[in-house]
């Protein structure tokens, strides 16, 4: 007796989602709970944004960024380290997610369990982006200088971006009114808040 094969359950087809569709923060995290392999971040007028995934070599970059910015918050016992895996809901109803992240620790352990298991709702101190070589989509340079503004007009205090075709970092603080770029600059100082921080770029650019 020959058993024939159990038929195939339902395909499953990519959910398309109208272009003038807009969320609240609170939609958009179940959104992200039902599809949990896509990669989205919400602008603060409730527009979706699609992340696509980095390629290799800015994976390596990002591998060693959070690699030393963990390495500071645990040697400084004073901050919590984030990936660019890791949602913030920021106070204009935005949730975005920065490459890498510092929160200082008072901050983060005043959370409810329940909002550090979905978007902490507040604005990392620390934010710091990594720019892809092509300047399209929303990991070029243009679309991440809209995002480190974002950034500080919702409460960062310091803010890189990283451009590493270029060799060279355009640096976002809190109360500026534009950037300032650094070229050639082998490391990176947190300053007086991130007292010890010192970001060594070689092995970010050598990837």
């Amino acid at each position: 007796m020959t058993l024939a094969p159990p038929s195939p359950g339902p395909v499953l087809q990519p959910l398309q989602l109208p272009w003038d569709l807009r969320l609240n923060a609170d939609q958009f995290e179940r959104v992200c709970q039902a599809n949990p392999d896509a990669v989205l971040e919400l602008t603060a007028d409730g527009e979706l944004i699609a992340m696509t995934p980095t390629g290799s070599e800015t994976g390596a970059r990002n591998n060693e960024l959070c690699f030393q910015l963990k390495r500071f918050a645990k040697a400084s016992g004073g901050w919590q380290g984030f990936d660019s895996s890791t949602g913030f809901r920021l106070p204009d109803g935005s949730v975005l997610s920065p490459d890498a992240s510092l929160v200082r620790m008072d901050r983060w352990q005043a959370l409810s369990p329940e909002q550090r298991r979905g978007f902490a709702p507040l604005c990392p101190e620390l934010v710091v982006e990594l720019a892809r070589a092509s300047d399209e989509g929303s990991r070029g340079v243009s679309a991440l200088r809209q995002k480190m503004e974002t950034y500080r007009a919702n409460g960062a205090q310091l803010g890189w971006l990283l451009l590493p075709e270029q060799r060279a970092v355009e640096i976002w603080r809190a109360g500026a009114t534009s950037s300032e770029r650094q070229g050639g600059a082998a490391t990176l100082e947190g300053g007086e808040l991130f007292a010890g921080l010192t970001l060594d770029l070689a092995p970010i650019w050598e990837v």
